[in-house]
């Protein structure tokens, strides 16, 4: 796979519109390319842009009467092959996989990615009820698309520990797509100068992944970079913003074996 059909994958990922097997082909490139995620995080700061400058609208109560209206007047042609003619979706699929072709300027990738995206929904606002549906896609937590993601794979494993307060942490993995999330029942919330770290552990060296803030009774964290067999993951209670020293400074609160 080159750098070009990459970022076709990366912007569907973003709009969490890939197929299960497209998104094997994603992970597998992204295992392969580490290079490329500069990319795919472009991707999901366009999607988190788009979704905030688009205000959700309700669809016209004309809609369904104007969609067969279309169908009726659009000629049905036998015998044709199923390769789709060129149409204002494709060229919007075009500028989304030119993006991030060798010699492209960061902005420029950027630009060109909100151009794509933008065209895209532009093309779903059209039809109404469309819109409504990617806005509330592009609205939900990072960490809610991925576990449905994992929980798609089909290596899709889970483990669970009880907390002391009670309550019951769970880490939901796939080692295909490299990713990991843990959802954590009665986790208590901290003092503002506080805060989650979460950590892969590889041996004796914990790897940061990122940190979380409790919300409600349940907290789901998508882990950041990217798994690799036999890890386990944990969580230590850090200074705001994590551990200044890049490893943790308190023992673990939650440890989950992967393996």
């Amino acid at each position: 796979m080159n750098e070009r059909e990459f970022a076709e994958l990366s912007a569907g990922h973003a709009l969490n519109a890939l197929s299960a097997d497209d998104e094997r082909r994603y992970a597998d490139a992204l295992r392969a390319h580490p290079e490329w995620r500069e990319l795919t995080e472009t991707d999901a700061e366009a999607a988190v842009h788009l979704a905030s400058t688009v205000p959700e609208a309700a669809p016209p109560a004309s809609l369904r009467d104007d969609l067969l209206a279309r169908i009726a007047q659009t000629p049905q042609l036998a015998g044709t092959s199923a390769e789709p003619t060129p149409t204002a979706v494709e060229h919007a699929g075009g500028a989304a996989a030119s993006v991030g072709q060798p010699g492209d300027s960061a902005p420029r990738r950027r630009s060109r990615l909100l151009f794509a995206l933008a065209a895209c929904l532009v093309l779903i606002v059209g039809i109404g009820a469309g819109a409504a549906v990617l806005i509330g896609q592009l609205q939900r937590p990072a960490s809610v698309v991925a576990l449905e993601q994992i929980e798609g794979a089909p290596d899709a494993q889970q483990a669970s520990v009880e907390l002391e307060s009670g309550g019951v942490a769970t880490a939901h993995w796939s080692e295909s797509l490299g990713e990991a999330v843990l959802v954590a029942d009665g986790l208590e919330p901290l003092d503002e100068d506080l805060t989650y770290e979460l950590w892969y552990v590889r041996g004796d060296a914990p790897v940061s992944a990122g940190v979380f803030d409790v919300d409600g009774d349940t907290s789901t964290a998508l882990l950041d970079g990217e798994m690799q067999a036999g890890d386990a993951i944990a969580v230590t209670v850090e200074a705001a913003g994590g551990s200044p020293t890049g490893a943790p400074t308190t023992d673990p609160i939650i440890v989950i074996p992967t393996a």
